[in-house]
């Protein structure tokens, strides 16, 4: 039994196609984003050409099978794509995240093979976008308070939909082509109200009459992401874009969420490295009081406290990455991988803007931008305290809302 157990050692290592994807993405990251990355964001531009060569690179369509036009490849290589693009741009790397993890895996997971084969070989081949449509404005993190309403036109065969959504990744780009929305579909009750226990999802296409994208925000960070408010009156399509079955919507896209926790924190642990090398070089070169920054403890050791949280926050997302690709349980693993890697985040902007000093103040240096980037990681797919929630009670305790 003792030798049996000291032949199986446990591994930490990506596979050699995995390592060679992850150089590929790296290279493209540093050669088409970084050195743009500043003006798209001084300038709030959505670069579609550079999404389009994420495409043609087959980003997004690596989860998917080949028959979609996908590469059939495994969620962690996802993640290591994310991570690679987090590390020099995040609103590049949140347009792949939801562009794969809310536009396309809706579609994969809860469709039928009409629905798929219309909407996937476009996603995948990142010629189009999708969007996810659930926060509303008296929502946020109760995402089952949704609002929208969804009326079955059945002489015409046709979803009427009302209502408005809010912080939508990916809804106003010029190549969006989807945005799948959470609506509730029950029956009018006595007092006019809709039956709450029925949430459905439907596939609204982009430029449908009475859907209205309204201007994009102004935001913290994420200045290059594509983020809109969306309005429906009136809004007509078909009877057939129900995406799943009637009723499932809320838990189905419950479930797109956990995995979309794991993807959030990969974009983490790239910001979060970013920080650490920009960091720990800035803290070799710069001199002060007769030598390198770096030999002060005070400067040292927040680089050393730095290294920990990345490489903590690199093992929880990656343990859940493969949980998910084992079949494994892994709602737990996502909520402590998002909590951790998002916090450590935030913190790791922290320390390289005061390890930059005044220079870190200044928009001239991507700590700068990092700064303000991080911040959202802690709030979309689930707030920290959310997540804090769903490990409570995964653990047994009986935690209220």
């Amino acid at each position: 039994m003792t030798r049996s157990l000291r032949s199986a050692p446990v591994h930490f290592e990506m596979s050699v196609e995995q390592e060679a994807f992850r150089k590929v993405v790296r290279e493209f990251a540093e050669a088409e984003i970084a050195p743009f990355a500043e003006r798209w964001d001084r300038d709030h531009t959505f670069p579609v050409d550079t999404v389009l060569a994420m495409g043609r690179l087959g980003l997004f369509g690596l989860p998917f099978p080949e028959a979609y036009g996908g590469s059939g490849a495994d969620f962690t290589t996802l993640c290591i794509a994310i991570e690679e693009l987090g590390r020099v741009d995040s609103s590049m790397a949140i347009t792949l995240e939801a562009g794969v993890g809310l536009g396309a895996n809706p579609i994969y997971q809860f469709g039928d093979e009409q629905q798929r084969q219309r909407w996937l070989p476009d996603l995948c081949a990142g010629v189009a976008l999708g969007a996810f449509g659930l926060t509303e404005p008296d929502g946020g993190s109760d995402a089952g308070s949704t609002r929208t309403a969804a009326k079955l036109d059945e002489d015409g065969g046709e979803w009427v939909l009302d209502g408005r959504k809010e912080f939508i990744t990916n809804s106003g780009t010029p190549i969006t082509s989807i945005i799948t929305v959470t609506a509730r579909t029950g029956p009018r009750l006595s007092g006019g109200e809709r039956d709450n226990r029925e949430i459905s999802a439907i596939v609204v296409p982009a430029g449908t009459p009475g859907l209205t994208v309204e201007p994009a925000y102004r935001k913290l960070g994420w200045h290059a992401s594509d983020t809109h408010p969306l309005s429906f009156a009136g809004c007509r399509v078909p009877a057939n874009h129900l995406l799943g079955e009637r009723g499932a919507g809320f838990p189905n896209f419950l479930a797109i969420l956990d995995e979309g926790r794991i993807a959030i924190a990969a974009l983490a642990v790239g910001l979060a490295r970013a920080c650490l090398e920009q960091a720990t070089a800035y803290a070799k070169e710069r001199h002060a009081f007769g030598g390198p920054i770096g030999r002060n403890q005070a400067v040292a050791f927040k680089c050393a406290d730095l290294a920990v949280a990345v490489e903590n926050a690199r093992l929880l997302t990656y343990k859940a990455a493969w949980l998910k690709d084992m079949g494994r349980p892994f709602k737990q693993a996502a909520a402590m991988a998002k909590l951790y890697a998002t916090e450590a985040a935030v913190t790791a902007t922290r320390e390289a803007t005061q390890i930059f000093g005044g220079y870190g103040f200044m928009d001239e240096t991507p700590v700068t931008r990092f700064y303000r980037d991080a911040k959202v990681l802690e709030i979309g797919e689930g707030t920290s305290e959310i997540q804090r929630l769903v490990i409570s009670r995964q653990l047994g305790l009986p935690v209220e809302t």
